[in-house]
């Protein structure tokens, strides 16, 4: 699945751990990555009030945020070390309200490639114990390489 050369070997994990550290948004969602594999990346984050509508659901922002860094670091893990991602567009389908305690937000890599990366996103409430899927992304990305103020 790796759109890397052979001879190209990174920690990608590190590499994504120290840019997610880097987002603001991320923290102050008080989200936190939990699994980071070679083109699939796991975000979790609690329930807050202050992350909330009107409703006292997740606001679909938030969703959104989370699943598209989910997709974005998915996407950055099959990239070269020297590569930032940016994300160019993507679609999101609300399928349920987000009530629960805690919710995960899956990336995962469908087609790498060498400049343009798409990925695909699940997010899931869970609510006393059980896993519901909430939300589904489709998210295409872009492989940045020698552009003065970006990177990973």
């Amino acid at each position: 699945m790796s759109a890397l050369g052979a001879d190209e070997v990174l920690d990608f994990a590190s590499r994504v751990r120290e840019s997610f550290s880097r987002q603001g948004a991320m923290g102050t969602l008080g989200a936190e990555l939990t699994r980071i594999e070679s083109g699939t990346v796991d975000i979790c984050l609690d329930w807050a009030s202050g992350l909330t509508q009107q409703h006292g659901f997740l606001h679909a922002g938030m969703v959104s945020t989370a699943l598209d860094s989910a997709c974005g670091y998915a996407g950055l893990t099959l990239m070269p070390a020297d590569a930032a991602v940016l994300t160019i567009e993507f679609k999101i389908n609300l399928l349920a309200p987000a009530k629960g305690q805690r919710f995960r937000m899956e990336g995962r890599v469908i087609k790498p490639g060498r400049t343009i990366t798409v990925s695909e996103g699940k997010a899931f409430a869970i609510d006393q114990g059980k896993e519901k899927l909430i939300a589904t992304m489709s998210c295409t990305l872009m492989c940045v390489q020698h552009r003065e103020g970006i990177n990973n």
